[in-house]
């Protein structure tokens, strides 16, 4: 199982209007191969370390087929909406959330990676396609792209094979797991057994745990 890389983007920190606060979200595409270490991509920034970045989100990928949805539902922006404006690090065709699984790993040029975790969208999508409800509309569609870390660096080029090497938990897609989340009261059990995935980034394996554990102390009411 595998696909092409289309893209590779990497972006500087620029202000996002309207009201000017720093955003990694502005990519530009490489020609040549980028290297690749724990913490991304060379070259490449992200404004609030807090939520963006990090080992467990060293390279973000989105599938270049959501873009003709988002065009559709906000035609206003469709002259736009192209691979990189949602600031992702990799774009491909064929492999969207419904195919690839929490903690799958990719070779992708010299480099080892690894699904660590679903993208959740922020107000920040709306302000960049200057579009008011497009990162409820990425949520409730599920079209959120995903999350990298980078188990052996390297380096990647456009053209790229990304090559399915290993998938720990074929039971659970990135669908899957963003579908657990946005229910009301998931089974707790549902909730332990995905935080108990291979690969999952700990600090949603704790979430998980979290909820599990409340909705167990809180059960519903009649």
């Amino acid at each position: 199982m595998h696909t092409l890389i289309d893209h590779v983007f990497v972006g500087a920190l620029r202000p996002l209007p309207p009201e000017g606060q720093m955003t990694g979200m502005y990519k530009s595409p490489v020609a040549g191969p980028a290297s690749v270490g724990p913490e991304g991509l060379a070259g490449d920034f992200q404004g609030d370390r807090r939520v963006h970045g990090g080992a467990e989100k060293a390279v973000h990928h989105y599938p270049a087929e959501h873009y003709a949805r988002l065009a559709q539902r906000f035609p206003a922006s469709a002259q736009s909406l192209a691979p990189g404006v949602l600031g992702e690090n990799l774009s491909t065709h064929g492999w969207t959330e419904e195919t690839v699984c929490i903690g799958d790993l990719f070779r992708v040029g010299t480099a080892l990676l690894q699904l660590s975790q679903p993208r959740s969208p922020c107000w920040k999508i709306d302000h960049r396609l200057d579009a008011e409800g497009a990162s409820l509309f990425v949520a409730h569609e599920g079209i959120i792209g995903w999350y990298y870390r980078v188990r052996e660096g390297g380096a990647i080029a456009p053209g790229d094979t990304l090559e399915l090497v290993e998938r720990p938990n074929p039971w659970l897609s990135v669908a899957a797991y963003w579908r657990a989340t946005l229910e009301h009261r998931p089974e707790p059990a549902a909730l332990r057994a995905m935080a108990a995935a291979t690969g999952l980034a700990p600090a949603q394996a704790k979430r998980l745990a979290e909820r599990a554990a409340w909705l167990e102390s809180n059960p519903a009411r009649d």
